[in-house]
């Protein structure tokens, strides 16, 4: 375990929330572990009804400590195991996940939103997705989900071109539900889970079935993003991205346009 991921309860509500500010909360397989187990925990006690994610004052998360990550993929650019157990968790889900993202939500941090049912951020929230700029892919079933939210243009803006998405942009565009005040964002968040809560539990769970639709689709499709961000992550332009970012340069991918490798 790892005491970078808080469990507690708030009612019927398991509240999991991240606590490594010192890092912008960005992610170690540990923290997956962590999170991966509180959930499958919580799916399996009938006295919780809801799941809820929080950050930190100013920062949701950075995505993946890119250290650890590259440390745990190896040379041989496997996927860590409880990256992958976590992100393939969040669709198999039956219980209601409700999120509030206070600041920077980059990279998994922000797709995993796309599996949250309500999704409440404050005026200083920030997506943001820069895949593409570390020479990888889209991830955690977004490559699907984004363009069936917000269409093909604007998914491909945020995901391909990199454009972040602060708080007003993500609402018009239907990625978050309600913009409140930071002070405000937590008693918001857990009077939401409590009204959810009061549900009756089968009735909940056929209508939150109902509405996401079928997981198998939203699974194959992160199993085929999953091959393909291996693929990518042992490529030439990842290497400059990942080598360029511990620099603190500007990557050069030019070098790479007609050579028919990457």
């Amino acid at each position: 375990m790892t005491d970078a991921i808080e469990i507690s309860r708030s009612g019927a509500a398991q509240v999991l929330r991240i606590v490594r500010p010192e890092k912008k909360n960005a992610l170690t397989q540990a923290m997956y572990r962590a999170l991966a187990d509180a959930i499958e925990t919580g799916e399996a006690d009938g006295s919780v009804a809801v799941h809820v994610l929080f950050g930190q004052p100013g920062i949701f998360s950075a995505g993946n400590d890119i250290g650890d990550f590259l440390a745990q993929a190896g040379g041989a650019g496997a996927l860590p195991r409880d990256v992958v157990r976590f992100i393939e968790l969040l669709p198999a889900v039956s219980k209601p996940l409700v999120a509030g993202a206070d600041g920077l939500a980059v990279g998994v941090g922000a797709t995993l939103l796309l599996h949250c049912d309500l999704v409440y951020v404050t005026p200083r929230t920030v997506l943001s997705t820069p895949f593409l700029d570390l020479g990888l892919v889209p991830e955690a079933g977004s490559s699907l989900l984004l363009p069936r939210r917000v269409g093909h243009v604007r998914a491909f803006e945020m995901l391909v071109l990199g454009e972040p998405f602060e708080a007003e942009r993500a609402r018009e565009a239907g990625l978050v539900n309600r913009i409140v005040a930071p002070e405000d964002l937590e008693a918001v968040v857990l009077a939401t889970a409590d009204r959810l809560a009061q549900k009756p539990p089968s009735a909940l769970a056929t209508a939150r079935r109902l509405l996401r639709g079928e997981s198998a689709e939203t699974m194959a499709r992160m199993r085929e993003e999953s091959e393909l961000f291996r693929s990518c992550l042992v490529s030439l332009e990842a290497r400059e991205a990942f080598q360029a970012f511990l620099e603190k340069r500007k990557p050069d991918f030019a070098k790479f346009r007609g050579s028919g490798t990457i």
